[in-house]
């Protein structure tokens, strides 16, 4: 039977020789059949969430020329600030205004590839309007990493691989991401929120895994399940909700669900949501090829039957709005070129100034699939396609 809510763990029982052989179990159930889950007790104290929160709520309160000064056009590396509406997703605008940020790295050597320039400094806001800003979220960025690393080693060891078996794919100084996003509510986007709710439309992450703080008490995160029907992952107190990615299930043949979702806009009266959500970084020098033939090894047999036993109770098949396209066979070689590609499809303004060449290729990109017809929400996470980054 399709899942018709989404499973909470305990991070804790892990650490425990006693109760991590049922840990590990509820963990595979989750991989195999929802593809979702929370997760509570991750080791990071409440008042540091809620420090969090603030800080994040706070940057949308400061002054809109500070926030200007570090528009994500200002620079190639695709961090900073993004005005509402600024975003599309499966061909529609998303309603949210945001803050990309990193774990930070200096600026690439001349003559590195291109993709290269994803690896940079943040475009902080200033210490006059936001103090504690910086620090908290370096902070938090650096503890998310290591939380996200353990977590893969669980998620390995859940499908009977060795508990190192995806470190090859991470850099000993490896990027990850975080966002911090508000979701305005419909009554206030006069004119834009006539064309919808839709706060991010249907997607699947990219890479391995994400790990999202919802930083309000708003419903809007929905999650699809088998039969293409729609679950609500609502806020819980204390907990993050972790959602794997289309890159997880590739490596994994397909044992790890990548999951579709969506976030609808609050309705008119109900105020702005608020998430903020770390997306765990993969190493962009990894070719498509070393995905596909080499990976993390061959997930036993037995673990195999298991998911293919859960297809075949739903029918054996997923009724699914966003298509998976993981592979090889595009422009882009390596993780890094296919990020840079799908960072400018994402952000046109930043391609015009930045990369106008990767632009107009996928322009054209667009103009021959539009003339191909084809599914209004396919979605596509590939050497071609558009990954997103958003809860």
């Amino acid at each position: 039977m399709s899942f018709t809510s989404i499973p909470i763990l305990d991070l804790s029982l892990a650490k425990n020789p006693a109760t991590k052989p049922a840990f590990l179990a509820d963990l595979r159930h989750a991989l195999m059949e929802v593809g979702f889950l929370y997760l509570k007790n991750v080791g990071i104290a409440q008042e540091v969430f809620d420090q969090v929160i603030r800080e994040g709520k706070g940057f949308f309160d400061i002054p809109e020329e500070e926030k200007l000064k570090i528009e994500m056009k200002n620079a190639p590396s695709f961090l900073g600030y993004s005005r509402l509406s600024a975003e599309i997703t499966a061909g529609a605008i998303d309603h949210r205004e945001q803050i990309d940020l990193s774990t930070e790295h200096p600026l690439p050597e001349g003559g590195a590839p291109l993709h290269y320039n994803l690896l940079a400094p943040n475009q902080w806001p200033s210490s006059e309007v936001l103090p504690s800003f910086r620090q908290t979220f370096t902070d938090y960025m650096k503890k998310m990493g290591e939380i996200s690393i353990y977590f893969t080693s669980l998620i390995a060891e859940a499908i009977e691989l060795p508990a190192d078996a995806f470190n090859r794919y991470f850099d000993k100084d490896q990027q990850h991401k975080l966002k911090i996003v508000k979701y305005p509510d419909v009554g206030t986007l006069g004119k834009e929120g006539k064309e919808g709710n839709q706060g991010v439309g249907p997607h699947k992450d990219s890479m391995l895994s994400s790990y999202l703080l919802q930083a309000s008490h708003h419903r809007g995160l929905q999650v699809q399940n088998m039969r293409g029907e729609w679950i609500d992952c609502p806020p819980i107190p204390g907990t993050l909700v972790v959602a794997i990615g289309q890159g997880l299930e590739a490596l994994t043949q397909g044992v790890c669900v990548s999951t579709t979702h969506r976030v609808l806009s609050p309705a008119a009266g109900q105020g702005a949501r608020f998430s903020i959500p770390f997306f765990q970084g993969v190493r962009g020098d990894t070719t498509f090829d070393d995905l596909e033939k080499v990976g993390v090894g061959q997930v036993p047999e037995h673990v195999k039957e298991q998911r293919r036993k859960v297809l075949e109770a739903n029918g054996g098949q997923r009724l699914d709005d966003v298509e998976f396209t993981f592979r090889k066979g595009g422009v882009a070689s390596t993780l890094g070129e296919a990020t840079l590609r799908n960072r400018v499809k994402s952000h046109p303004d930043v391609g015009e100034r930045w990369y106008p060449e990767i632009l107009r290729s996928i322009r054209e990109e667009q103009a021959r699939a539009a003339a191909a017809s084809p599914p209004v929400n396919a979605a596509v996470v590939s050497p071609e396609g558009k990954a997103v980054e958003a809860h």
